[in-house]
């Protein structure tokens, strides 16, 4: 049997077959595909010799289906429809669409933002899944690896920033969580009152200083941190009361300080030198991805809503 090298095979011919079947006609088949008579002459004359059949034969005043044509007919069909659909551009319809989007954050930012995204799905996508997916490494490896579509954080990546695109949610300043009745709750608080505080800190990772601990560097002074916390919830059971210090980004601090005895107060002039920046961040893989297209749309209509209350970036 003789073996075809597809490499060989222009397929467009298959387009040109695909006409010449249905016209069974030179002359029409050109003029379904807007192309001369003795081009598509030719293109048959190369299609003869690509399945050493006739294709066409005479019958008639016109022409007729070779018994090959007949049984090429309905596959080449079938094989042209799905090339079609292989090219096309893939897309998302949220009304009936039934995948699986992955989302990771920490705890109190995910609560912070993400209610209102999921609620626009239902309304808009009722059969989309959503996985919110915990933070037990690097954020950003989630990413890198595709174990996740999106991440909400306030960090940015420390390595291969130019694989992922980012999104603007909401930015804030950083401010002192710490019980009603401490010492400092009472007045302003000064550098060296808050360096000597004790202080609460909270790490996904269990591992590492706080970004606070690099600008205190910069004056060559040290916090003292006395307890390390996994997840933002239970600051308020361990602040409340106590003699800690949390720095956090505001309105997480606001959450947190609802219906308790804490209180929140400015940092230290020193200490306050930059606003906190909420992202959600994509792979690179998924930003063409029909899916995450329209998740972003959905992301950037809750802030010009004022739903989010976020710049776009």
């Amino acid at each position: 049997m003789r073996e075809v090298d597809l490499r060989s095979v222009d397929l467009n011919l298959l387009v040109v077959l695909r006409a010449l079947l249905k016209q069974q006609h030179v002359s029409r088949a050109a003029e379904e595909l807007n192309m001369s008579q003795p081009a598509v002459s030719r293109a048959l004359q190369r299609l003869r010799r690509l399945f050493q059949d006739p294709l066409l034969v005479k019958a008639g005043q016109g022409y007729d289906l070779s018994a090959r044509a007949l049984v090429l007919r309905p596959r080449l069909e079938m094989l042209l429809q799905d090339a079609h659909q292989l090219v096309s551009p893939p897309r998302f319809e949220p009304e009936t669409a039934s995948g699986v989007l992955k989302i990771t954050s920490l705890d109190l930012e995910g609560a912070l933002y993400l209610p209102q995204l999921i609620r626009r799905f239902r309304d808009l996508a009722p059969k989309l899944r959503v996985e919110l997916v915990p933070q037990v490494a690097s954020h950003f490896k989630l990413l890198e690896e595709g174990d996740v579509h999106f991440c909400l954080t306030g960090m940015t990546p420390y390595r291969n920033a130019d694989q992922f695109h980012r999104l603007a949610l909401d930015h804030m300043e950083s401010v002192a969580l710490l019980s009603s009745r401490h010492p400092l709750a009472a007045a302003p608080i000064s550098l060296p009152g808050y360096v000597e505080a004790p202080h609460g800190l909270v790490s996904i990772t269990g591992k590492g200083p706080g970004y606070v601990d690099g600008v205190l560097q910069q004056y060559g002074l040290q916090r003292e941190v006395m307890l390390r916390l996994s997840s933002f919830m239970s600051v308020a059971e361990y602040c409340e009361g106590s003699d800690l210090v949390f720095t956090l980004p505001r309105k997480l601090a606001e959450h947190i300080a609802c219906g308790r005895e804490l209180a929140i107060r400015p940092l230290p002039e020193e200490v306050v030198k930059q606003e906190i920046t909420f992202f959600i961040y994509w792979h690179s893989r998924y930003h063409f991805d029909p899916m995450c297209q329209w998740v972003r749309e959905q992301i950037r209509a809750l802030i010009e809503l004022g739903e989010i209350e976020g710049t776009n970036s």
